[in-house]
């Protein structure tokens, strides 16, 4: 395919033979699977995908290439041109497994809307740059531990699969890359009862990492309710685990109603 990279849409295409073969093998597809590939670009990996499997979805919000992926692949590829973080992947039924090299500039947002429907979702194998899946793959305490790691962590298994070298793209970006799993946890061990309200504690409490959960949450709890959470004011956002922080938000919902 002839087509010049768009900064806009922060186009590093995935060239590397030996790459592309690794994260195909990672996924393993079967005939039978739903694949949906994200940001399918020049079709490096839609390729191979095509022939392990006969369902493969691929959303694309360059036009020009979605045309070259047309021109290409016909109807073997069910191509939705659309801007991922408005696509409904529930649209496309149930267990579904998810592969894509996300946009570095959107990866996050990207992470946090295709996790809004892990109930039709069987895995997600994901390329994105190193220091995410970094903070993707942290456990508390550890200072790459962040609110992405909560909060995909609340639903997700999470785990760093190969390295990938800027090498291995056409241009080469400026960071290196890594592949992440994600498989979501069924059950949930630690359930919200106000996902929204999770949602704020957290973000409320990474907001000022630095400041001790006395003065990050003091608007959500009081010493009252650390006393009752058994939790340390004195500690600091990345050292709570996921079941805290859910702890926490139960405990304000359960307050307030």
């Amino acid at each position: 395919m002839n087509h010049r990279p768009r900064r806009r849409f922060s186009q590093n295409f995935l060239v590397d033979a030996a790459m592309i073969a690794a994260i195909v093998a990672a996924l393993r597809p079967r005939q039978d699977e739903h694949i949906v590939e994200i940001g399918p670009g020049l079709g490096a990996l839609t390729r191979p995908l095509l022939m392990a499997t006969e369902h493969v979805h691929a959303i694309e919000v360059d036009r020009d290439l979605a045309a070259l992926l047309e021109k290409e692949f016909g109807a073997r590829l069910k191509l939705h041109v659309s801007d991922v973080l408005k696509f409904d992947f529930s649209s496309l039924g149930n267990d579904l497994r998810v592969i894509g090299n996300l946009p570095y500039h959107i990866s996050t947002p990207v992470l946090f809307h295709v996790a809004q429907f892990c109930d039709q979702i069987r895995d997600i194998h994901v390329m994105l740059q190193k220091e995410v899946v970094a903070r993707m793959t942290a456990a508390p305490s550890d200072s790459n531990y962040s609110r992405l790691s909560v909060m995909l962590q609340y639903r997700f298994s999470v785990e760093k699969l190969i390295d990938v070298p800027a090498t291995a793209f056409n241009p080469a970006p400026a960071v290196e890359s890594a592949v992440a799993r994600l498989i979501p946890l069924r059950p949930m061990p630690h359930i919200a009862n106000d996902e929204d309200a999770f949602a704020r504690v957290v973000a409320a409490a990474f907001s000022q990492r630095r400041k001790t959960l006395r003065n990050s949450l003091r608007e959500y709890v009081s010493e009252r309710d650390f006393d009752k959470l058994s939790i340390a004011p004195e500690m600091r956002a990345q050292n709570l685990g996921v079941e805290h922080y859910v702890a926490i938000a139960n405990h304000i919902v359960n307050r307030d109603s």
